[in-house]
């Protein structure tokens, strides 16, 4: 394979720039130690016992050797030139180690050392200052408060950490948040028999973010898989449409911690309450096209069959054991996870039934009994494989004391690499199967030690898969009021009002071709006549009052209003209700609708992710069923589909118990609507349209009760 060619000096602020990181000619080590227990002796001794292909110089005044290397008192004392820095000092010293390498001319620098931003206060200010000093020297930074940094690339090799443990040379780049979390992760890599093309870890992200590496690693040729451990998003916005990017030609996968965290401030809309980071965080993370996974454990066990290169083009699995109870835990497994068990042709049948013993089974899961040795797992899997209705295999072995392990394994092997689908393997037993197990690990098959462990890979891959092919595209362009909305939200502002009054909401919805059941605000009871006669009875009554949430739980609504008498006890009742707290209320009065399903459709800001949109079930069943899926603003035409056909009761939407289906396309271009709504006027925080009566097709959609809040920017 062709590699990246190698860094020639410091570049701009790009992706491009981190060569000096990752491929550097020279490295010095800042704060080098003679102490073989310290820090700074284990950096040099891993990159010279690493075969780092360039000059190590460890710089350190009060010592003239380390690790048998010569010592520097400084760095403006190496005679050569110096591509990368690793500085180990104490925090009181970095800033000059680091301005000392920004006038030698070093390209990039780790920070190994803590006491900056995580400790707050003065620590924020020591590592804002050592920003503004890599800016000022083009110098790209790793940390501070990391453990550093390694490339096991085929022509190059650096280990420029403090880890104990080199990694297996192979094609997955992991970046952690964590140092500590870091070291626990090359140890687990290499005992899993996983293989690393590059490791960051990156400390506080002061300079080089995930969204960096993810650009550079996208490119890297080394590269095949993109593992990344987070605990927080630093820039969303420029890691969405790099993720977006990079994960149409290379899996990402991602453990996000903190899925117990607050969720966002609790707001005054639905959205508000509903949504929160960790909404945001599975939305984002979808949208991008990047695979979700809930633990280390998992993380690396998705790694192992991810690397194989091979995702299933459907979800039929075939399962080959010589043992009945793990066919039976892995079919079960498969099934509660959404996949399912292939149907054999009756070719591969009748060939099952020529190679197999009476007492086996030639039905998925195809049962070879515990006297399968090697020639029969090797015979029944060519068959197996060849299945066209099979898109994934699973092949179990429980090892009995007269069948040789280690043999099972190599036809395994053989098959997994020449398998074009993905195949897995499950040895239970690890103490009697660590040959056998080796093996495997050796050709690159993924191996498990329990069948509800492969089921749940299979499944991941499948996920991996449908997210590689959602569709690439962009949000239609409306022909909406733009001026018009902007004029509404801006008045509102001026007056220094955070929720928009009946006139203006009714107008921000017409800007956008948004649908309103008909409705008149009135003040008084002859101005309610008047405008009932004109929209007709059924009608309901509304308090207008916009700082009032839950209307129909506050009693500020009133259904089937028949005649004018119903009318003025309608609002003799709204009034002794909320005159008193509201004295300048007014009514809304509204033709009354019921043929549809009530939808919600809903728009909050994520402190960290910005706005989201909700669609879900609406009423008062949106806080009761919380039957609502989100999705990070902007939306796309895809994520709209995703969004009405992906609540837990879209067969309310579809007809049910005999009623017609409603219009989802109506569904979708809404939410797209609401979505360019967001774009053109930001001042917008949160939106509640709660309910949207979807009509039943033919007839027709629209808002029965809306809200509006609003921020100036």
């Amino acid at each position: 394979m062709a590699s990246r060619p190698k860094y020639k000096g410091p570049k701009t602020n790009t992706a491009t720039s981190l060569d000096a990181l990752f491929r550097p000619r020279s490295i010095a080590v800042v704060g080098a130690s003679k102490r073989v227990n310290q820090i700074g002796h284990q950096i040099v001794r891993n990159l010279v016992e690493g075969n780092f292909t360039g000059p190590v110089y460890p710089v350190n005044p009060k010592a003239s050797v380390v690790h048998s290397t010569h010592c520097f008192n400084k760095v403006s004392a190496i005679p050569g030139k110096v591509d990368l820095a690793v500085i180990v000092v104490p925090a009181s010293h970095v800033l000059q180690a680091a301005r000392d390498c920004g006038k030698k001319g070093v390209g990039g620098i780790v920070v190994i050392t803590a006491g900056f931003s995580e400790v707050g206060g003065q620590g924020q200010a020591l590592q804002d200052e050592l920003v503004a000093i890599c800016d000022k020297y083009g110098m790209r930074m790793i940390g501070p408060n990391c453990m550093g940094i390694l490339n096991t690339a085929n022509d190059f090799s650096m280990n420029a950490s403090f880890a104990d443990t080199q990694p297996i040379r192979g094609s997955a780049a992991f970046l952690s948040q964590s140092g500590a979390l870091g070291a626990a992760i090359l140890s687990d890599s290499r005992s899993l028999g996983l293989g690393l093309s590059q490791f960051a870890s990156v400390g506080n992200r002061a300079d080089v973010s995930p969204a960096d590496l993810l650009e550079y690693w996208g490119e890297d040729e080394d590269t095949t898989e993109i593992l990344l451990y987070l605990e927080a998003f630093g820039e969303p916005e420029r890691f969405m449409p790099i993720a977006r990017r990079v994960s149409r030609k290379k899996p990402i996968l991602v453990v996000k911690s903190g899925r117990t965290a607050r969720g966002a401030k609790a707001a005054i809309s639905h959205t508000g309450s509903l949504a929160g980071s960790e909404a945001a965080v599975d939305s984002l993370l979808y949208q991008c096209g990047v695979l979700r996974v809930d633990s280390m454990k998992e993380l690396f066990a998705m790694a192992s069959a991810v690397q194989t290169g091979k995702l299933p083009n459907g979800r039929r699995l075939a399962i080959v054991t010589n043992a009945g109870g793990p066919g039976i835990l892995a079919t079960d497994a498969i099934v509660s996870k959404g996949l399912a068990m292939a149907d054999l042709g009756a070719k591969t049948t009748a060939k099952l039934h020529k190679l197999l013993p009476p007492e086996a089974s030639v039905h998925n899961p195809v049962d070879l009994i515990a006297s399968a040795d090697a020639k029969r797992f090797d015979d029944v899997l060519k068959v197996v494989r060849a299945d066209p209705g099979v898109d994934m295999v699973l092949a179990i072995f429980v090892a009995p004391i007269m069948i040789d392990a280690e043999s099972v394994a190599r036809v395994f092997a053989k098959h997994g690499k020449a398998s074009k689908k993905p195949f897995l393997t499950c040895l239970p037993g690890k103490d009697q199967n660590d040959q056998a197990i080796r093996v495997l690990h050796e050709a690159g098959v993924p191996n498990y030690r329990f069948p509800e462990e492969a089921a749940a890979v299979l499944t991941g891959l499948r996920k991996l898969k449908k997210l590689r092919e959602r569709p690439n595209e962009k949000a239609p362009k409306f022909r909406v009021q733009k001026r018009k909305a902007r004029d509404l939200v801006e008045g509102a502002l001026a007056e220094g009002r955070e929720l928009l009054n009946g006139t203006e909401l009714f107008g921000l919805m017409k800007a956008y071709g948004i649908a309103v059941v008909p409705s008149s605000l009135v003040s008084t009871r002859e101005e309610a006549l008047k405008k009932a006669k004109k929209l007709g009875f059924p009608l309901v009554a509304k308090a207008e009052i916009p700082e009032l949430s839950h209307k129909s739980d506050s009693g500020g609504v009133i259904l089937g209003i028949r005649d004018r008498e119903d009318l003025l006890d309608a609002l003799d009742t709204l009034e002794q209700r909320f005159a008193k707290t509201y004295p300048k209320m007014e009514f809304l009065l509204q033709s009354m609708r019921s043929e549809g399903v009530e939808t919600f459709f809903g728009a909050a800001s994520d402190p960290v992710f910005g706005k989201m949109l909700a669609f879900g079930l609406g009423g008062i069943h949106v806080e009761i069923l919380k039957d609502v899926v989100f999705r990070v603003h902007p939306l796309t035409p895809a994520d709209a589909s995703e969004m009405v056909n992906g609540i837990r009761s879209v067969m309310m939407l579809e007809g049910a118990r005999g009623k017609p289906p409603v219009n989802k396309a109506e569904l979708e271009d809404l939410l797209l609507r609401l979505s360019q709504m967001l774009t053109d006027v930001p001042e917008i925080a949160e939106l509640d349209l709660n309910p949207f009566l979807a009509g039943y097709d033919g007839q027709g959609s629209c808002v029965l009760d809306m809200r509006v809040g609003i921020k100036g920017c």
